[in-house]
């Protein structure tokens, strides 16, 4: 893969949003305003990246719903972590064949990190002939073009070269919500950990620089949002390919310094680069939310080195105890791989001894997904699927315990929260945040979406809080 960074030009990015323009000039002779459907699969980069796809689409003209039958536009965000989001994927995009023959003036657009492996891209090619476009992550910023050629050409493009990647500045963004916002720090990997497709798709790791990071958050704090979470594969190697020096914990400190009350969250970090000066920086910052994402993905050093985590055992729980000395009370959290090919059960049961030595407020539990193009994939893989479902039960009945009885050590406390929406449950009206971001139901009026509150937790359970505004 080629491996130099592509800088998109202030020239370039202006050039689509030309496109932009053409485009709004044609859809606003159609009888009435286009809309245009998201779906978006994976994760929050995933959806920082649709936000991104929202603000050129309204840019050209358009609204949106969330009606596949209403939409001019179809864009499907895809996932390539695990093989049942792909299967989502084909299944879902399958069924508009249907929606497409009913509307055939409608364009379907299919981006994100599936479609830039070429496996899947030459699959789209020739049994989904009702897809008009594919593009992958690093085409993103020249969405516009594309669709302004199917707009008056017509046709089906396919965008999903084998490039390093690129980072564009200046690109429209549609945030889906009003208290929360994502910002992309940095974008791709280095890490090729055995299992995961994530640097073939999304290229060599590159930073945006600490300045146009520093500009977005002064925007969004000025606009209200109180919730930001700076995002990357692997946010603390942020800054290695910079020429002026800025690792992660700098530009934390940076960020903190910004004028506003605020929270800020970041994800996802990499143990190897997970430094003491890291969790200074988080202890001293007033703003950084004391809750850190750190997966270990499991307990035993064998496994850890086929996997090619860079770290051992030991090294993650030194890490776990220089940052509970330094915040008492951290809230952690994780992602472990259960059944990864050649993990017995007896190097499991290093995983779970693992879990009750840190002691994690919430996990991110997954059964090895073979993907395409990885190392793990061409492993042998001995264990049965029953086997491995007994192991991952296991792990997430003891993590359930923990959890709980996390979760009901909050009874009777009283914690500033952010609201941060409306609840699904009929008997609480609002769901918030602590700044451990732990889900609480809360009893409250609607008047405090948007507001840190102090909130006195009455009752828990192994997935959530709840409470009342005082």
């Amino acid at each position: 893969m080629e491996r130099t960074t592509t800088v998109i030009s202030q020239v370039q990015v202006d050039r689509q949003l030309d496109y932009c323009d053409k485009i709004a000039a044609i859809t606003a002779q159609w009888p009435e305003r286009p809309l245009a459907f998201v779906d978006t699969y994976g994760c929050q980069q995933n959806e920082a990246d649709s936000e991104r796809i929202r603000g050129y689409l309204e840019k050209m003209g358009f609204g949106f719903t969330g009606d596949e039958e209403q939409a001019r536009i179809i864009v499907i965000n895809t996932c390539a972590i695990r093989e049942h989001a792909e299967q989502r994927v084909f299944g879902n995009v399958g069924a508009l064949v249907h929606v497409k023959r009913r509307h055939p003036e409608q364009l379907i657009c299919l981006c994100g990190c599936m479609m830039q492996e070429p496996h899947v891209a030459e699959k789209i090619r020739q049994s989904y002939r009702h897809v008009d476009l594919v593009f992958g992550p690093h085409a993103l910023w020249k969405f516009p073009e594309m669709i302004h050629t199917l707009l008056t050409q017509r046709g089906r493009i396919f965008s999903n070269a084998d490039e390093a990647g690129s980072i564009a500045e200046g690109i429209p963004v549609v945030r889906q919500d009003s208290v929360k916002a994502w910002v992309s720090i940095m974008y791709g990997c280095n890490n090729f950990c055995a299992y995961c497709i994530v640097p073939y798709v999304r290229g060599r790791e590159r930073s945006r620089q600490p300045e146009d990071i520093l500009a977005e958050v002064e925007q969004l704090v000025a606009e209200g949002y109180k919730d930001i979470t700076l995002l990357g594969q692997n946010v603390n190697s942020y800054g290695k390919d910079l020429e002026e020096p800025c690792d992660f914990a700098d530009l934390l400190e940076r960020v903190n310094a910004i004028p506003g009350e605020f929270l800020i969250r970041f994800m996802t970090s990499h143990p190897k680069d997970a430094t003491h000066k890291l969790f200074e920086t988080m202890a001293r910052c007033e703003k950084v939310a004391p809750v850190l994402h750190l997966p270990v993905q499991a307990g035993n050093d064998r496994v850890l080195k086929v996997m090619n985590r860079r770290h051992t055992r030991e090294q993650y729980l030194e890490k776990i105890r220089d940052l509970k000395s330094l915040i008492p009370g951290i809230v952690l959290t994780s992602d472990i791989i259960v059944g990864f090919p050649g993990e017995t059960t007896e190097e499991f049961e290093d995983t779970l001894s693992l879990l009750e030595e840190v002691r994690y407020d919430a996990l991110f539990t997954f059964i090895f997904s073979p993907r395409v193009g990885t190392p793990a994939a061409k492993m042998d893989d001995p264990m049965s699927h029953q086997e491995k479902l007994a192991n991952f039960n296991r792990l997430v009945a003891l993590q359930d315990s923990i959890s709980e009885e996390k979760h009901a050590a909050y009874i009777g406390k009283t914690v500033r929260c952010l609201i941060d929406g409306l609840s699904d449950d009929a008997r609480y009206d609002l769901t918030a945040r602590t700044p451990g971001n732990r889900l609480v139901r809360v009893v409250g009026p609607k008047e405090a979406l948007g507001q840190f509150r102090d909130v006195k937790i009455t009752d828990a359970n192994k997935w959530s809080l709840f409470g009342e505004l005082m």
